[in-house]
């Protein structure tokens, strides 16, 4: 069965403390309904972005290891879940009830199908 990542995409000014009961009691009821059927592989929120650390290779083979993300942008990935699903039409309906619980935009993508094989 393939596998999907289902990203929550939050502006860089995001507050975790805005979030309210009601939004916390949503993602927990979403979580409980992918694992009673199966299809919650793993889930996860991310720190914020000022705390990733970025690596780059040179050109002359060392690595570099930068503060912040490796792309700035006016949003980031606050958190997801890997997903099995039938199909990209079943992993679309539990982005589209991501999106209503987590009351921001959701990106749904298929793994390869190599990646895929070795989340197993």
């Amino acid at each position: 069965m393939p596998h999907y990542l289902v990203a929550i995409h939050l502006p860089d000014n995001y507050d975790p403390s805005a979030e309210g009961e009601a939004m916390v009691r949503d993602i927990d009821a979403l979580n409980e309904e992918m694992e009673a059927v199966g299809a919650r592989f793993f889930a996860g929120g991310l720190g914020a972005p000022s705390s990733a650390k970025s690596l780059r290779r040179q050109p002359e083979g060392e690595v570099v290891v930068t503060d912040g993300p490796y792309l700035e942008a006016k949003e980031h990935v606050g958190g997801f879940w890997i997903l099995k699903a039938a199909g990209m039409n079943e992993a679309l309906a539990w982005g589209r009830k991501a999106v209503i619980a987590c009351r921001a935009p959701v990106e749904v993508r298929e793994f390869g199908r190599s990646s895929a094989q070795k989340l197993l």
